[in-house]
């Protein structure tokens, strides 16, 4: 059986538990259960706290896991980002109180807090930057300034309020930019299973990202209406009853359908549909 390591909980667990569903995989309906086989697709899941994904992976004790990449990074574990999962995107950024700040150098001999020692030491470190101390706190980060804990905080800004009513603003460039990731063993081959979950997952993510459209046009207005949907490789292009059309079908990006109904529409097409797709192989 192969062995899948999945939060159990937070920001990331649901989000990856709905991605595996849709790629096949059988998922618990009581969260209360921690290990979950799946004999008819040759898996073996168990839910995990999201921070100990990337250790149990490391060890080899499980097979791939999903876990956050500041996660993977954060634990020093042996386990490698194996694929970019597009959920639960987040961006790390240091602050420090209003107007004190302005370049990361800055933090040299300054006492850092933040949930994630392991990275952002390693981060100041690979830049030759090494601050007094590096402050581990489990939550509540932004409160460490005013407490006295810290001069300087490292932690996931999204809109920046948060910090801002705490009387801090963000400076230097990211720390880093953070999602979901699927991870593998450092040192493991890559397995049938691991190839399988990965052809799975990438379908979900293309059933995400695009739409299938499919539509009616003149012959003589074929060429210009694929160069609008020229498709992954190529559309297809099919004879209608009436020989001065055809019908055509190509995968479009999702974010982009209204705007390439108008192109078509006003090129000449007519009867354009556009379908969801369930799942997918490329």
């Amino acid at each position: 059986m192969f062995r899948i390591a999945v939060p159990n909980k937070g920001s990331l667990s649901e989000p990856a538990v709905a991605m595996l569903r849709e790629a096949g995989y059988k998922q618990r309906r009581d969260t209360r259960e921690l290990v979950l086989a799946d004999p008819d697709n040759g898996v073996e899941f168990f839910f995990l706290r999201p921070r100990d994904v990337a250790v149990y992976v490391g060890a080899g004790t499980v097979d791939a896991g999903i876990t956050g990449r500041d996660l993977l990074l954060d634990s020093g574990a042996e386990a490698v980002e194996h694929l970019a999962l597009g959920f639960a995107r987040s961006t790390f950024r240091f602050a420090a109180p209003a107007g004190t700040m302005t370049s990361v150098e800055q933090i040299a001999g300054q006492r850092v807090a933040t949930s994630y020692n392991v990275l952002v030491a390693n981060h100041l470190a690979d830049k030759g930057i090494y601050p007094k101390d590096v402050v581990h706190l489990d939550g509540a980060v932004e409160s460490s300034v005013k407490l006295g804990v810290a001069d300087i905080i490292a932690d996931v800004v999204e809109t920046g309020t948060t910090l801002r009513a705490a009387g801090l603003d963000v400076f230097g460039e990211p720390i880093l930019t953070s999602e979901a990731v699927l991870i593998r063993p450092r040192q493991a081959e890559i397995s049938d299973g691991l190839n399988t979950l990965t052809r799975r997952l990438q379908g979900v993510m293309t059933a995400h990202e695009y739409v299938l459209m499919d539509y009616d046009v003149q012959v003589n207005l074929v060429d210009a209406a694929v160069a609008v949907t020229p498709g992954l490789e190529s559309p297809t292009v099919s004879p209608l009853h009436d020989s001065q059309w055809v019908a055509v079908r190509a995968m479009v990006k999702k974010s982009q359908t209204n705007k390439v109904m108008d192109e078509l529409y006003a090129i000449g097409a007519r009867a354009i549909l556009v379908t969801a797709i369930v799942a997918c192989r490329l």
